[in-house]
């Protein structure tokens, strides 16, 4: 918090800081029972009419009344992370979007529409990296028609919590109405270590997602369009750790290589074969392919409440970039 010379907190943010990451100390209300103050950082997405609208690196929106405030400050701009790779915002939304690609796709301006038949979320879903070229509402109105001419429920993809984010479009889209559905983080790491945590023996690895491996998928009765999906990116691998009695695979996963990064998806495991090391076996065999096409970055996208999945990539060097999140048209 800001501290005058004279000891005494001080306000020293404005409505000109809008779009400025913020800490904001608030006076809860005195019948409360708890702590007399609130302490709040994240990105200030507006101040209208006495009321600021604070956007969490998680998503969450918090609302503050001017009149509660009894300090605040701009947050310098966060240091270069210490351990693992640097990346900005920008460049993991195009990666992610090269390693998901959907059937059909229009630009925007600079958004970019996808559909893929409702084949999950990110494949149908709006990637709004700058500008729609026309006023928000009007752009979220030609998102609405273009799903709606797909019979398909009009998503748009948001992130928060980085440098470059989009707090204030999130803000925006709640203030028209949009409903945040589903919220997910992207982790990131560098790649060598994910081969120090198991050799990847009896890992087999093919271009393609056979019968095996689509029937340990979660995703059942995949279309040919998912199967499109799943093939997309640059350089794609599948791996299969066969089951000793037959059938659906003791586990797999599936890793996109795309220059410097390579990103994990669909790593699942047969519940009665879990926490003995399967997963880390798939990750080290693909993290060695990624490696041998000269990939030296690693990235995922998480579930919050996926805590062994956290546990597990925490252990192998991974750590949250931002969170990513879904708006559906109300």
């Amino acid at each position: 918090m800001e501290i005058s010379a004279t000891g005494r907190l001080e306000v020293r943010i404005t409505t000109a800081d809008v779009g400025k990451r913020v800490s904001v100390r608030c006076l809860n209300d005195p019948a409360a029972e708890g702590e007399k103050f609130t302490d709040t950082v994240g990105v200030l997405a507006s101040w209208d009419d006495g009321v600021l609208l604070i956007t969490r690196k998680s998503g969450e929106t918090v609302r503050i009344a001017e009149s509660s405030l009894v300090a605040g400050k701009v947050v310098p701009a966060a240091p270069a992370r210490r351990r693992g790779p640097a990346a900005s915002y920008e460049e993991l939304a195009h990666v992610a979007a090269r390693a998901w690609r959907p059937v059909e796709s229009e630009r925007l301006g600079e958004w970019e529409l996808r559909a893929a038949s409702g084949f999950t979320r990110r494949a149908n879903s709006v990637l709004p990296l700058g500008d729609p070229g026309i006023p928000l509402p009007a752009a979220l109105d030609v998102v609405r028609r273009w799903y709606g001419d797909r019979g398909l429920p009009a998503y748009v993809q948001t992130a928060t919590g980085a440098e470059g984010t989009q707090e204030l479009l999130c803000a925006e889209l709640e203030r028209l109405g949009w409903a945040r559905e589903v919220s997910a983080e992207m982790w990131i790491g560098a790649l060598a270590p994910v081969t120090d945590r198991d050799e990847g023996a009896g890992v087999v690895l093919a271009r393609e997602a056979d019968e095996a491996w689509l029937a340990r998928y979660q995703r059942k009765g995949v279309s040919e369009v998912a199967l499109k999906v799943l093939r997309s990116g640059p350089s794609v691998w599948f791996a299969t750790v066969p089951s000793a009695e037959g059938g659906a695979p003791a586990a797999i996963g599936r890793c996109v290589v795309d220059g410097r990064w390579a990103g994990f998806a669909a790593v699942e495991v047969d519940p009665a074969l879990r926490r003995q090391g399967l997963a880390t076996r798939v990750m080290a065999a693909l993290a060695r392919q990624a490696l041998d096409e000269g990939a030296s970055a690693a990235w995922l996208q998480v579930e919050a409440e996926n805590v062994g999945a956290r546990e597990m990539y925490a252990g192998m060097g991974f750590a949250a970039h931002h969170a990513y999140h879904h708006y559906r048209s109300s």
